[in-house]
């Protein structure tokens, strides 16, 4: 399964080599116009030369993970390796986690000192970053070196697995949940329309690969597919929920780096009605996603993001309703056709 596939595949931000793999495999079947730019990011385009508006559609391929940046030494901590994060990964989600170092794909555990060893103030607080350590079982820090180095990437090691009522987990729904809608809305588009697919990197610290995409396609309507907070979860009020899980995709009011585009917003809203799409608003302001970078670009570019909520986002292991993507396809696909019939126009 594809989406199985995507969401194992190895690619802390940075390091997205594995998911570019199976993205490039997957867009060559299709026929598709393909290249990959200095960065890493992956473009491909169908209907270049057809009249109408550049549509521009995005995800990016990385994933938050870990980078490893010493090997202990001595009596204490020979051979446990100490990290930094890559993207913005919470460090009390961390302790026992499973994790995959490298290019080998070294497994190993993160771990910390017992709770049995820890001091009562400790114990009431959570535990620091550079206070855990991830332990491959290396004898020492020379047997430690003969498997990694300093630099290494590290991914959480969760499997992709299928849970009652069309749910799903894995380690990385934000965001190939947005690489496998891109995907197959490509795969299933068959309008005359200048439609072009860009696979990012590096959105995970900074939309970095968005901005060179962009800069690349010159789009004049650009939509961002993203996996989102989903607050459908214990502690949070019902009037602050940012979005529910089974409730469709979300339409972006407002985040971190952008306001909605409010026509197109509601083109959004009304092509997903008129269609009998399930969708909601995203009704909470923090955090951002690739439509931060590309609305900058050049002139400044129209657009928006669909996000399918994801409960525990960020985390080593993250849950979507499958529903809420393959209703996040049809309603990528219903918004081309409208496009392409003249149905919204810059």
């Amino acid at each position: 399964m594809l989406l199985k596939e995507l969401t194992e595949a190895f690619g802390p931000t940075g390091f997205e080599d594995e998911v570019r793999g199976v993205v490039r495999r997957e867009l060559d079947a299709m026929g598709l116009s393909v290249r990959t730019d200095v960065l890493g990011n992956v473009i491909a385009s169908t209907g270049e030369h057809h009249p109408g508006p550049r549509v521009m559609l995005d995800a990016h391929m990385d994933e938050v993970g870990l980078m490893v940046t010493h090997i202990g030494e001595g009596r204490e901590d020979g051979g446990l390796l100490r990290f930094r994060p890559l993207g913005g990964v919470d460090p009390r989600v961390l302790v026992s986690k499973p994790v995959l170092v490298g290019e080998r794909r070294i497994p190993g555990v993160i771990g910390a000192k017992p709770v049995h060893l820890q001091q009562p103030s400790e114990r009431e607080k959570p535990i620091p970053m550079e206070k855990l350590y991830i332990d491959i079982g290396a004898r020492d820090a020379d047997d430690a070196r003969r498997h990694v180095k300093p630099g290494d990437p590290v991914a959480f090691a969760t499997a992709y697995d299928e849970l009652p009522h069309r749910m799903a987990k894995a380690k990385s729904f934000d965001d190939r949940v947005g690489c496998y809608i891109l995907l197959e809305a490509l795969r299933r588009w068959k309008g005359a329309l200048p439609v072009f697919g860009a696979f990012t990197v590096q959105e995970e610290i900074g939309l970095r690969g968005a901005h060179a995409a962009a800069y690349q396609i010159q789009p004049d309507i650009a939509i961002a597919l993203e996996g989102t907070v989903a607050h459908d979860v214990v502690g949070t009020p019902a009037h602050g929920q940012s979005t529910v899980v089974g409730k469709g995709p979300a339409i972006t009011v407002q985040d971190g780096q952008t306001v909605a585009h409010r026509r197109f917003a509601e083109f959004l809203w009304e092509t997903a009605k008129t269609r009998n799409i399930p969708v909601q608003w995203r009704r909470v302001k923090g955090g951002t996603n690739d439509f931060g970078a590309i609305h900058r670009v050049g002139k400044g570019v129209l657009g928006g993001a669909i996000s399918v909520p994801v409960r525990y986002i960020h985390a080593p292991t993250q849950v979507v309703s499958l529903d809420d993507v393959m209703h996040a396809i049809d309603l990528v696909v219903a918004v081309l056709d409208e496009i392409a019939k003249g149905g919204f126009r810059p």
